[in-house]
């Protein structure tokens, strides 16, 4: 019990020293295509690869930060165009507001984040053919979105939408003059597609942070650590007071403390930090389902059971789960046999009827419990869960 109790306090600290915190600093890499804007002359037209940036950000918070923004075109004639050839080369600073945040996207999904982002800066446009103008340089506005697609909790996919607006261009893309240089155009727009890395100890990025919600679990899982301490110390009392320890009476303790009907043990928020510490937990039988006496009708009181491994599996695509039913020692074996299936069968249904996909489910029964007494028959009359 011991070694049971350290490890779960252990596994507890790791918890709360990965989830206090996420990593400010992030660097992102991208390139793809861009279109030139209103600043072409006529009869020149552009390749639309040929763009790329690399950002450099830090996040005050989960949902407001600044970004640093180097990026870089070539520019040069498709088959349709008369030659030219340039570069252009910019650097910005812009603040980000990630909206999936702010939208609160976390109460839907665990991957997909929506950052929007903005600032001002310098470029130049440097023309190497069909004449060197010696690089014009000129004032940049950038602006655009950023939908993420999260790798795990260092990485993820991003695609960046981005218009840039000059002002006082001189010079068109291809070489040519720009008539209207006092004047702002929107002169570039870019489409990258790219990596997102957080930098750091911590390998959580900001944009992925659960905020309020990873609070909530890390107050669970503290709950979870007291009780445990409890038992450990009620335990240590059993044993003092008898001469061998009463293993039935020690197992009827926990499950009294640990399996509280109408208590939803662990919160609703199952986070990628604490998957393995909640998988054991669910496997040592510390969330079971009960029924009445020779009942197949979930009691009410254990719903929110049910719903906790719901939500487990849908925050966790790739865990199956197996469904075991037990009775308590009355009735017949071939009865007793019939009804504990019965009793895994409808958790099984409600769980699909909640959108699970069966395919990710097994159920069965075992029949009598013989490991509770008499005095535990209620105990007895459950489904337990196998996180496979």
């Amino acid at each position: 019990m011991k070694k049971i109790y350290l490890g779960a306090v252990f596994t507890l600290m790791s918890i709360f020293a990965s989830a206090q915190d996420y990593d400010h600093w992030s660097i992102d890499i991208g390139g793809g295509m861009h279109q030139a804007g209103s600043t072409l002359s006529p009869g020149f037209s552009e390749n639309i690869f040929g763009q790329g940036h690399i950002g450099y950000r830090y996040m005050f918070n989960e949902k407001f930060g600044l970004r640093l923004d180097l990026g870089y075109n070539s520019f040069t004639a498709n088959e349709d165009s008369q030659p030219f050839t340039s570069n252009y080369y910019r650097a910005s600073l812009e603040g980000v507001v990630n909206l999936g945040s702010v939208l609160k996207f976390r109460t839907w999904t665990n991957r997909f984040n929506l950052l929007a982002h903005g600032g001002v800066g310098a470029a130049s446009l440097n023309i190497t053919d069909p004449v060197d103008n010696g690089g014009d340089v000129m004032f940049a506005m950038n602006f655009g979105i950023t939908p993420q697609f999260k790798l795990n909790n260092r990485f993820s996919l991003f695609l960046d939408f981005s218009s840039i607006i000059h002002f006082y261009q001189e010079d068109n893309f291809d070489g040519g003059p720009n008539s209207a240089t006092r004047e702002s155009n929107i002169s570039l727009f870019n489409t990258s597609i790219g990596l997102n890395i957080a930098l750091g100890k911590n390998k959580q990025s900001a944009d992925f942070w659960r905020g309020e919600e990873a609070i909530v679990v890390n107050s669970e899982l503290e709950s979870i650590k007291n009780r445990l301490d409890t038992a450990e110390k009620e335990i240590q009392v059993l044993k003092t007071k008898e001469s061998s320890p009463n293993k039935e009476l020690i197992m009827t303790e926990l499950d009294n403390r640990y399996v509280k009907k109408g208590e939803t043990t662990y919160g609703d928020v199952v986070t990628s930090s604490n998957v393995d510490f909640i998988k054991e937990l669910l496997n040592r039988g510390y969330v079971n389902v009960f029924f009445d006496i020779n009942s197949t009708k979930i009691q009410k009181e254990s719903l929110s059971s049910v719903n906790y491994l719901r939500q487990f599996l849908y925050d966790n695509p790739y865990v199956n789960a197996s469904l075991i039913g037990f009775t308590d020692e009355t009735g017949n074996e071939d009865h007793n046999q019939s009804l504990s299936n019965n009793r895994a069968k409808a958790v099984f249904d409600m769980l699909v009827a909640s959108g699970i996909s069966p395919t990710r489910l097994s159920y069965g029964g075992v029949g009598e419990d013989k490991t509770m007494s008499k005095g535990a028959r209620q105990l007895a009359r459950k489904v337990t869960f196998k996180i496979n």
